[in-house]
């Protein structure tokens, strides 16, 4: 898995270079550059790796995963503003807003949420039928009934200053964490018009197990390790799977999960190794 991993970082750098390279001069640009540099790249892994088990080349799949990995990055800079998590370290450098202004990273992460629909409307993707069903997906997992309805659920919570429960904090995080995994893994069966059931039964699994791993990681990680800071939930107050479950409950429905990821990929047999080695990899990583 780790070499096929190392290839889509590749590939996908490339890719979002190659889309960034032609805009007008300035902070803007320099800003999104920045924001899409680096980065894990499982999002894209997902992509590639659902394209691959429904017959689709790396080449048609590349610029959805490239969308994928732009709209994550308008995500993280958003979400590391001060209005809302208000982080000043990203992938162990200064986080946009830190390194320009508030203004700049607002207006860098809009640029990145369009550039993001842009890039699957190209037609190497395949037909338009199939570029409209990852559009319409990605605006579904993307917005208030995903990834924004989860960061909503996130900072109403903070406001009212009331630990969530389990029940809620996995209902919030299924749409913060878990929609854009879902969008990503699903997207082979969405470009090919086949059933996604099996691959989103997986993404449900493998987005809350990340989640879990990412709880897990504020309490025990590294700061220069994971690149971000670490123990602001604790500080925050914030309820967590961690602060509700214990560290090694956290960890055990971690596992149960990435067993539960496994079960859903069964149909797939051997073809899907490298999407039951990244369950693995995600609850086992230190960034």
């Amino acid at each position: 898995m780790q070499d096929r991993l190392a290839d889509v970082r590749a590939a996908v750098q490339a890719e979002l270079d190659r889309a960034t390279a032609n805009l007008p001069d300035g902070d803007l640009a320099e800003a999104m550059r920045y924001a899409v540099t680096g980065g894990k790249r499982l999002r894209a892994f997902l992509v590639m790796e659902s394209a691959r088990l429904h017959g689709i080349s790396d080449g048609a799949a590349l610029p959805v995963a490239a969308a994928v990995e732009a709209l994550h990055a308008y995500s993280l800079v958003h979400d590391d503003l001060p209005a809302m998590d208000d982080d000043d370290l990203r992938r162990g450098q200064p986080t946009v807003h830190v390194r320009w202004s508030e203004a700049t990273a607002i207006l860098a992460g809009d640029a990145l949420q369009t550039l993001a629909f842009g890039l699957l409307t190209e037609e190497r993707i395949g037909g338009a039928e199939a570029r409209l069903r990852l559009v319409a997906a990605l605006a579904r997992a993307a917005g208030a009934e995903g990834m924004v309805w989860g960061q909503a659920l996130d900072i109403a919570a903070e406001t009212a200053g009331q630990p969530l429960d389990l029940q809620q904090i996995t209902r919030l995080q299924g749409g913060k964490t878990g929609a854009l995994i879902r969008f990503a893994a699903t997207t082979g069966p969405l470009m090919a018009g086949e059933d996604p059931a099996a691959l989103d039964r997986y993404a449900d699994a493998l987005g809350l197990a990340f989640q879990i791993a990412d709880d897990i990681l504020d309490v025990t990680g590294d700061e220069m390790v994971a690149g971000k800071r670490v123990g602001k939930d604790a500080g925050a107050g914030k309820a967590t799977f961690v602060s509700l479950l214990g560290l090694e409950g956290a960890r055990a429905e971690a596992r149960r999960l990435v067993a539960a990821g496994d079960e859903a990929l069964c149909g797939y047999g051997a073809a899907a190794g490298n999407l039951r080695d990244l369950a693995r990899f995600v609850i086992d990583r230190d960034t």
